[in-house]
């Protein structure tokens, strides 16, 4: 009589990539979770609270990109923009439709930093503060732009402040 079949050792894919997910301390995560699924129509993976209800991991998508949320901790060093005051980082979240998004976004009470417009380097862009302090730069491609007018605005840009500079 044969024993049970030896068991098959998962192994790590050969395959795996190299990613870069932004992960969002939140004063409030749980709340912010359902504030990004209004805002910017994400969808919640996953959410585990420790004992106490706060909120060790979530994971949201929007559009097939992943974010990662914790609730705020200053007691191991896990704060928000909002405990900080501030925030130098931004979360640039490129879609089909930043019109619509940007929208949502504001309507749900993201504040407007940068209303929507053209911008010289290609995209429609515009920038949005949530509630938890987090400033998402909302666009979309609209056209390829080549060097020589990336340069050509550049050097107007460099005119612009040199003259600027020259007068004070």
């Amino acid at each position: 009589m044969a024993g049970p079949a030896p068991k098959k050792e998962k192994t790590m894919s050969k395959t795996m990539t190299t990613s870069v997910i932004p992960h969002l301390c939140c004063r409030n995560a749980a709340e912010a979770v359902e504030f990004y699924q209004k805002a910017l129509g994400a969808e919640k993976l996953c959410l585990m609270q420790s004992p106490d209800g706060r909120v060790m991991h979530a994971e949201l998508k929007v559009d097939g990109v992943t974010f990662y949320l914790v609730d705020e901790m200053p007691e191991h060093g896990v704060v928000s923009p909002l405990g900080l005051e501030g925030t130098p980082v931004s979360i640039y979240l490129r879609v089909p439709d930043c019109d619509a998004v940007y929208a949502r976004a504001v309507a749900a009470g993201c504040k407007v930093k940068t209303p929507l417009q053209d911008m010289f380097w290609g995209d429609r862009y515009g920038l949005v503060v949530d509630p938890y302090g987090h400033k998402w730069e909302i666009a979309t491609a609209n056209r390829t732009v080549s060097r020589e007018e990336m340069d050509a605005v550049l050097g107007a840009m460099k005119g612009c402040s040199e003259t600027a500079n020259a007068a004070r």
